[in-house]
């Protein structure tokens, strides 16, 4: 039976996050770093970044709300600049937090993009969505807490510590752009068809879907931890 196109990729992107649990540290990874060098963290920062689904289901979101390849690199240049500042700036101060809590924070960022990209504010809050590039640069800083986390979880050392930092960050913002390239790639070209509208809403409802899914998650192991 042929699936109409909307629903068969919202089909796929439910499975997305699933295929994509090894979203974490490993004892691989951290071989990896003991034995490659300043390279090994870009390589390590760009896997992490595309198996990364919070991060992309994020983008993801931003990407559906702007028109243009003009403001797609604006705000994801806002976006990494944000990110950027917490993940090398919490991780050489050595500035911790729980990285359940964080990623729950960064759940309820999909959440809210995909409620924004729905018109939300506007239908059931009566009030104008807050300045997108703002939201966007905060959540920015938000990642990146998470991403300091992961990568303060490595056994770093502290020869070249800021060098192995600003690498990881690198290796991180090429991830982001292999991820992206065929994430604007599919949204750009839908924008054209009749069934756009169909694939937007699906696909936004899911976000908010997986948001929720992704916080109930972190929420569930940050409790299973503390005791």
């Amino acid at each position: 039976m042929k699936l109409k196109s909307p629903y068969f990729i919202c089909c796929l992107l439910l499975f997305f996050p699933i295929a994509l649990l090894a979203h974490g540290v490993s004892s691989a990874d951290q071989a990896t770093l003991d034995s490659g060098g300043l390279f090994s963290y870009i390589y390590v920062g760009a896997k992490h970044m595309l198996t990364g689904y919070d991060h992309l289901l994020f983008l993801a979101g931003v990407i559906f709300y702007l028109k243009g390849f003009r403001d797609i690199v604006k705000f994801i240049t806002v976006f990494t600049i944000g990110h950027s500042i917490t993940l090398i700036g919490a991780t050489y101060l050595g500035i911790l937090a729980d990285e359940h809590l964080i990623d729950a924070v960064i759940a309820l960022s999909v959440v809210y993009k995909g409620f924004e990209n729905l018109g939300g504010f506007e239908k059931y809050l009566s009030v104008k969505s807050p300045n997108l590039l703002l939201m966007v640069f905060l959540f920015g800083l938000i990642h990146g807490f998470g991403l300091s986390t992961r990568l303060q979880s490595f056994d770093v050392g502290t020869d070249e510590f800021l060098a192995k930092i600003v690498c990881f960050n690198v290796g991180v913002e090429l991830g982001q752009v292999l991820a992206l390239v065929p994430i604007v790639f599919l949204i750009t070209l839908w924008q054209g068809k009749k069934s756009y509208n169909a694939f937007y809403k699906a696909a936004n409802t899911y976000l908010i879907i997986a948001g929720i899914a992704l916080f109930c998650y972190q929420i569930y192991g940050f409790i299973n931890n503390a005791h």
